[in-house]
C-alpha cells in the first residue's frame, strides 16, 4: 500500500549514509545546507585533540584580535 506522503529514508552503506527526502518536505535548501555544515563541524571536532582549555584560550585570542581590529567602528558610533 502506498501512502499519499512519501517517506523520509535514511540508509547506511559501507561508505556512506544516504538520506532521501521527498520534495514535499517543507525545508528550504539553505536549512539543509546549514544542517550539512553542522555535520561537517561534528566530524572535524570529533578528530580534535584539543582540550576545552585550549579551545577557551583560542576563543579569547580570537575575540581579542577581532576587537582590536573592529573597536574603532563601534566606539566611533557612540560619539
Amino acid at each position: 500500500m502506498e501512502s499519499k506522503f512519501e517517506q523520509m529514508i535514511v540508509k547506511q552503506t559501507a561508505d556512506a549514509i544516504i538520506v532521501k527526502l521527498p520534495t514535499t518536505v517543507n525545508i528550504n535548501i539553505e536549512e539543509i545546507q546549514r544542517f550539512l555544515r553542522y555535520l561537517r563541524y561534528k566530524e572535524l571536532v570529533s578528530k580534535s585533540k584539543a582540550s576545552q582549555e585550549d579551545i577557551d584560550q583560542l576563543a579569547r585570542e580570537l575575540n581579542k584580535s577581532w576587537w582590536q581590529k573592529n573597536k574603532e567602528q563601534f566606539l566611533s558610533e557612540e560619539k
